[in-house]
């Protein structure tokens, strides 16, 4: 029995040496880093992928559509319904709608998008609107700053786009020009049109997005 006993407990001591061997150890790590790169490689894409996406970085193109830049509704399509007529400006980057692609690879593409009365827009404005909705480089003129603000002109009681920066302020009834502050041009005006009952960018930017100096 004394015997029996013995070689029962070599056998479980030998079974334990082989579960424990060096090439088992090796197959199970090796499974291991393949399942976890697997799961890697399926999970979702960060921002900072998306944002490299063939096509990010392009300039806003006839054909595209705009979506919330942020907030809740970020990266939702920009319907006309959902712009208050007499604003405020809502922030948007535009969106490639054949590849999904939304173009915020280069912060020059942002654009501010508001809604004004069409009798209150100049010759100049009114063919680039879509409805009274107009849109704009969200890139100051003047040092490259995002505009951020809708308010009480300055000068005058009508709201415009505002820089807080350096100050310059902006008439979008009139083609984004300098109304007040240091900027020394207009800001880019972005063509809209509707299609559909939808919003979509009629064309590229008019005027030079960015500051003076900044490219």
């Amino acid at each position: 029995m004394i015997v029996h006993s013995l070689s029962l407990d070599g056998i479980n001591a030998e079974s334990e040496t082989k579960m424990s061997s060096p090439s088992d150890q090796t197959r199970r790590t090796i499974i291991l880093t393949a399942l976890a790169t697997a799961v890697h490689a399926s999970a979702p894409r960060s921002a900072g992928a998306e944002e490299d996406a063939p096509g990010s970085d392009v300039r806003p193109q006839k054909a595209d559509v705009l979506v919330f830049a942020e907030g809740d509704r970020a990266g939702e399509v920009i319907q006309p319904q959902d712009l208050k007529p007499g604003g405020p400006a809502v922030r948007a980057w535009p969106k490639d709608p054949k590849t999904s692609v939304v173009r915020k690879g280069s912060r020059l593409n942002e654009v501010v998008v508001v809604k004004l009365d069409p009798a209150e827009l100049d010759d100049d404005t009114r063919p680039r609107s879509a409805d009274g909705i107009v849109a704009y480089s969200a890139i100051c003129s003047h040092a490259g700053c995002p505009i951020t603000a809708w308010v009480k002109a300055a000068q005058g009681e009508k709201d415009v786009l505002k820089c807080v920066c350096h100050n310059s302020e902006f008439d979008p009834r009139q083609s984004a020009q300098v109304v007040f502050g240091p900027a020394p041009r207009r800001l880019a005006a972005l063509p809209l049109a509707m299609a559909d009952g939808s919003l979509t960018v009629a064309g590229t930017f008019i005027g030079k997005a960015g500051a003076q100096q900044g490219g």
